[in-house]
């Protein structure tokens, strides 16, 4: 006797995780359920599964997508299926068609479902020997002007930091200085270059001549932020997902390593030789 199709379930909804559990149990599949990306992961590493299913937003959006990247590299025969809420979507999700088998719109039809699983399992597509990933430096130096444009845009649609009308060059400023440090190799003593800490120090002593307060400052670092987990969530397969946390710590780091230099120089503190 054949053993039982072995499925994973990842939704944040603990009400769709028990009654998926129970669809699926009834058909005869094996179902294992998460309701975190986290709790997937780990369950992905340590036990073999032969389809996932999981919800776009796991919590956040797009999560879906690291739990499809991390199945594709550990178990790349699983067939995988992502359900939902947003029918425009689908458009974007066939761009992607070579790492996600399928996609469902929620609410899915058990049918359908059941359905869905069967015809990919029985297709058998053959997978590609490897999926070519990159570490996260890399795709930031890949996109590295679209992360700038995004910054921009944001900014420019901020009513805060308009009222301090600048030309794109002012306001751009140090921006792609800070982008380059993302990515460059920590081979150096130093946490962060010398020439980036003096150019952050410049923006900031810049920045209070140009009339910004310390808040706007803050201001924009955090649409900086937001501009770059963007990027990163839109090249989520592209990522290699076992050194993404290690390089999104060194990152975040740098990001207030540079941020607090343009403080201190904008309130004229006296700095304090980096230890770190």
């Amino acid at each position: 006797m054949s053993e039982p199709v072995r499925v994973l379930f990842v939704d944040d909804d603990p009400d769709l995780r028990k009654m998926w559990a129970s669809i699926l149990s009834t058909e005869g599949f094996h179902c294992t359920d998460a309701s975190t990306v986290a709790e997937a992961l780990v369950l992905i590493t340590r036990e073999r599964f032969d389809v996932l299913i999981a919800d776009l937003n796991i919590g956040s959006a797009g999560d879906g997508f690291t739990v499809v990247s991390a199945m594709r590299r550990v178990q790349p025969d699983a067939v995988t299926v992502i359900l939902t809420g947003y029918p425009a979507f689908q458009a974007a999700l066939r761009a992607i068609h070579e790492q996600v088998d399928d996609f469902l719109t929620k609410p899915a039809d058990p049918e359908k479902v059941i359905t869905c699983i069967k015809d990919n399992l029985a297709r058998g597509r053959k997978r590609p020997a490897n999926v070519l990933t990159y570490r996260l430096p890399q795709i930031i130096s890949q996109n590295r002007q679209d992360i700038i444009d995004s910054w921009y845009d944001a900014v420019e649609a901020d009513p805060e930091l308009t009222k301090i009308p600048l030309s794109r060059e002012d306001r751009v400023d140090h921006l792609p200085d800070v982008v380059d440090e993302l990515v460059r190799p920590r081979e150096s003593s130093f946490p962060v270059d010398p020439e980036v800490r003096s150019s952050a120090a410049k923006h900031g002593r810049k920045r209070r001549e140009q009339g910004y307060t310390p808040s706007m400052l803050m201001e924009e670092a955090r649409i900086l932020h937001k501009a770059i987990f963007e990027c990163i969530q839109q090249n989520l397969l592209m990522v290699d997902i076992s050194s993404l946390l290690t390089d999104l710590v060194k990152m975040d780091d740098t990001l207030h390593r540079v941020l607090r230099f343009s403080l201190e120089a904008f309130l004229e503190l006296d700095t304090v030789p980096d230890a770190a």
